[in-house]
């Protein structure tokens, strides 16, 4: 133990300063209270105490700090009687301090070393905080002290940490200062204000409130006589497993890698060893079965042995779920001292120069969701002690892996709904209702009824691109693909005959003659078209496989010819499989732009957006009041869609212009907009699980879209949708004066050329009047 003065205050001049003095008058009352009620051999050690004090004649008197040594056998009594009895000095940080004053005048050596490492580095315990923090605090410790002492209020003490860095790790430290007041009364030099509980807790939490308390109740009212036990406490394992259960509960959604970031560094803060890495590898399913999980946590090591650069999909999910079924730990001090025959999959860990290693299995629930990585680079290692220091943060971990696991089951789920159903972001509050009532009925034991989801009064926006004479290219190119494969059908045929005939095969030749005949003409239809694929690839083929089994010498050319149809991208599919290349190719980015503009529009206002698949695409927008009701919908966001209508029209013609170069057959598209300016209502169907229009009138909407993909000009045979134009089709005048502001803005900005041309279109069964405008795209 040391006894000397080591004063703190001169490194913060502005403290707080009250009036206070040692004495252990305070410290005998407690020696007194506790002979009474220690009924252990304990109580020997009190009285010794206690019979030291007396015989010194030491009471309640003051003390001078510069007299203090002068009675170095009460503070070893103190030291006694307060410190663990289980702790030797070498290992706590304890001393006695003036009370509510940084002056220290005995302890162990560790609290000696530790206050001046302190003085020299005040960054080793205060970290960033400013004097006004340190101020603050101590004001409000010790107005926290004195209100519980004459007003019995008892304010919330917070465990506040002091961090360092670590000289030898580089590494934050964290330490836990505390002072023990029991030893410290306060007299109060004149009568004090009533102060209500209301009063006192506003004093303490407002921010300004120890600004009024100070006018209230100065601190020169007051005389504090005792002494202060100090300790301190490294604390560095336990904030290191606070830091990453506050990364689990603080983290961002999609913001993994600054999550698992934190981690890391909280980790190596543990084991107090920047020198060792570590890695988070979360094991996420789809269906049960082990896939990638794409985000790197930590050195990236365990992604570069295991991760889709290295592994395919097939052989991840192999080795995975063979770790899964046996997740044993692994721990190596030296990896490349271990058999290449036992563990063959740590050679690609020697080859990017690991040296020590463990891998832990993280469970959640008792469910396997990753594994937590531990390596050393060449030329450093660590042993299991290390190791064992990861116990307490193995469950956060846990947690903060399957929190990410959820995350990627709900993106999963979320992609289903948006992509493949019919629930969209937009209106997923409806359905959540529709749910919620269900899920209430029934817990109450009530009639279960399906309950309506619809929407009223919602404007209807309707485009489609179609692909230019689709039907025409896929029946030449059929033409050319079947003329092919009967050619070269009747080619094996006439080489078959050479060394072997029957009836069957003269009656095959002359099938054969007469589809090429058809094959002349200049249109097949869908009945001979599929009369002609069974001929050829159900009928004949059988029949070939039966002349092989039976004439062995023919097998030759009957399987040279069965390997050329087989291919499913062959030479009898290749006319075929141009075309469907070139359409995938304008759907797929046409489906590409409208995804990326979907997520747009909702920015501006929440819309129900529905794609549709045919030889192109067409899509329906339903936007209103009632699709948001917490949001306030006006004229302007119609305005929004009209323009967003007319340019991204435009757009994906230009686009597909720009596609032409990579496309086997040169293809067009045609767009259309059907313009409707009167709100409709809307209702999800649950036998079809889609949204559907109410209403008389309302279904005369959805009819009229159905029928004008073809529509012809007025008294004329040509089609009103043309390549590199744009269509607008309506009924009524102040429909499309809607748009014609617009029109103009594009014509004036090039995106559309300025001509324009009003049509009047044929009229179709139970529909007259239509109306269209048409504009040519630049």
């Amino acid at each position: 133990m040391e006894k000397r003065i080591f004063n703190l205050a001169q490194n913060y001049p502005d403290l707080p300063k009250v009036n206070s003095a040692i004495s252990f008058g305070p410290f005998i009352k407690y020696l007194q209270r506790k002979i009474k009620e220690e009924q252990t051999v304990k109580s020997i050690l009190y009285k010794n105490a206690l019979k030291e004090f007396k015989k010194q004649g030491i009471g309640d008197q003051a003390i001078a700090i510069d007299d203090i040594d002068q009675h170095e056998l009460l503070l070893e009594h103190m030291y006694a009687c307060l410190s663990p009895a289980l702790l030797t000095e070498d290992h706590q940080a304890w001393g006695l301090c003036a009370p509510m004053q940084p002056i220290t005048f005995y302890g162990t050596e560790l609290m000696y070393e530790l206050l001046e490492r302190e003085e020299k580095d005040q960054s080793s315990f205060v970290g960033s905080k400013t004097l006004e923090q340190h101020e603050y605090e101590r004001l409000y410790f010790i107005y926290s002290f004195i209100l519980t002492e004459l007003y019995a209020f008892h304010s919330p003490l917070k465990e506040k940490y002091h961090s360092g860095i670590n000289a030898d790790t580089g590494l934050p430290g964290y330490f836990h200062i505390g002072v023990n007041a029991s030893f410290i009364e306060v007299k109060v030099k004149q009568p004090l204000p009533d102060l209500s509980y209301r009063e006192l807790q506003q004093y303490l939490s407002e921010e300004s409130g120890l600004n009024k308390l100070q006018q209230v109740l100065p601190l020169s009212l007051f005389e504090l006589s005792g002494i202060s036990v100090l300790t301190i406490t490294d604390v560095t394992a336990k904030q290191a497993v606070e830091n990453i259960k506050s990364v689990r509960l603080s983290r961002v959604p999609g913001d993994e890698g600054t999550a698992y970031g934190e981690v890391i560094q909280a980790l190596k803060v543990l084991v107090q060893n920047a020198n060792i890495q570590f890695d988070l590898f979360p094991f996420v399913r789809v269906n049960n079965k082990m896939v990638y999980g794409y985000v790197k946590g930590g050195s990236g090591i365990l992604f570069s042995v295991w991760g889709e650069e290295t592994l395919s999909p097939e052989a991840f999910q192999q080795i995975a779920e063979g770790y899964a079924a046996n997740p044993n730990s692994f721990y190596s001090p030296d990896i490349w001292a271990e058999s290449k025959e036992m563990f063959p999959w740590l050679d690609r860990f020697r080859e990017l120069n690991v040296k020590s290693m463990a891998l832990i299995p993280v469970f959640h629930n008792q469910v396997l969701v990753g594994v937590l990585g531990m390596h050393t680079w060449v030329g450093e290692t660590f042993d299991e002690k290390k190791i064992t220091l990861l116990e307490p943060v193995l469950a956060p971990i846990a947690q903060l892996l399957q929190v990410y696991i959820d995350e990627f089951n709900l993106e999963i789920e979320n992609i289903i709904k948006e992509k493949y159903t019919s629930i969209q972001p937009a209106v997923q509050w409806k359905f959540n209702e529709a749910a919620w009532h269900h899920l209430y009925n029934k817990k109450r034991n009530l009639p279960q009824r399906n309950e309506d989801i619809s929407f009223a009064d919602v404007y209807p926006f309707y485009g489609a691109i179609d692909i230019r004479n689709s039907t025409a290219e896929r029946n030449v190119a059929s033409k050319a693909d079947l003329s092919f494969h009967l050619s070269l059908f009747r080619e094996t045929l006439e080489e078959l005959g050479k060394t072997y005939s029957d009836a069957l095969l003269v009656e095959i030749i002359y099938n054969c003659n007469k589809w090429s005949n058809i094959l002349q003409g200049d249109e097949l239809n869908t009945t001979d078209e599929n009369s002609l694929n069974i001929f050829l690839k159900e009928e004949t083929s059988d029949y070939l496989r039966l002349i092989s089994q039976s004439h062995p010498d023919t097998q030759k050319i009957i399987y040279n010819y069965l390997d050329r149809i087989s291919a499913p991208h062959g030479e009898v599919y290749k006319h075929r499989q141009a075309l469907e290349t070139s359409m995938q190719l304008i759907n797929t980015a046409i489906n590409n732009y409208f995804e990326a503009e979907r997520e747009k529009l909702q920015d501006s206002y929440p819309c129900y957006f529905e794609k549709f698949r045919t030889d192109g695409v067409e899509y329906d927008i339903y936007i209103g009041q009632s699709i948001a009701p917490d949001r306030i919908f006006n004229h302007f966001h119609l305005k929004n869609l009209r323009l967003w209508q007319l340019s991204s029209m435009a757009e994906i013609a230009k686009m597909v212009q720009l596609l032409q170069p990579d496309m086997p057959v040169k293809l067009a598209t045609t767009q259309l907009i059907f313009i409707h300016n009167h709100p409709i209502d809307i209702s999800f169907r649950i036998d079809e699980r889609k949204f559907d229009v109410e209403g008389a009138y309302n279904i005369r909407y959805q009819m009229i879209k159905k029928r004008i993909d073809k529509i012809l000009v007025r008294n004329s045979q040509e089609r009103l949708t043309q390549p590199d134009k744009l269509a607008l089709i309506y009924f009524n005048k102040r429909d499309i004066d809607d748009y014609l502001p617009f029109v103009k803005y594009l014509q004036e900005t090039g995106v559309l050329k300025p001509e324009t041309e009003d049509l009047d279109l044929e009229d179709l069964q139970g529909l007259s009047g239509l109306k269209a405008l048409r504009l040519t795209i630049l």
